[in-house]
């Protein structure tokens, strides 16, 4: 059972910064990606940034130059850097991992429970 937990949520003031981190625990084959995702009050969630096995990363418009992703490949283990933040950055923030469970499976996306970040003076 691959279990992914996501934590350092909190509030910060305009301006500030905070980094979150996701853990995958359980047993699985192999990692693929590595993604962020965030839900603001009344609208869709959307993938906010996501690093690829391989090193490469991709970002939405909206954080490119202030967020950063990176992953500890020995600890199974990604973060989201979050520097300036905005008020529109408010949402719930979800970790999802795509991993293949065994050698012969698909890959398949694992959701955590989400932490919310709230920027407001």
């Amino acid at each position: 059972q691959v279990q992914v937990v996501e934590s350092g949520g909190g509030v910060v003031q305009p301006g500030g910064s905070l980094r979150l981190s996701c853990v995958v625990s359980g047993s699985f084959f192999e990692r693929r990606v590595m993604a962020w995702y965030r839900r603001a009050p009344e609208k869709q969630r959307v993938l906010v940034a996501r690093i690829f096995s391989d090193g490469v990363t991709d970002y939405w418009e909206s954080v490119k130059g202030r967020f950063t992703v990176s992953v500890d490949n020995v600890n199974n283990a990604a973060y989201l850097q979050m520097n300036s933040l905005k008020p529109e950055d408010t949402a719930v923030y979800y970790c999802n991992a795509l991993v293949r469970v065994h050698q012969n499976s698909g890959p398949d996306g694992y959701w955590g429970q989400g932490t919310q970040v709230t920027v407001s003076s």
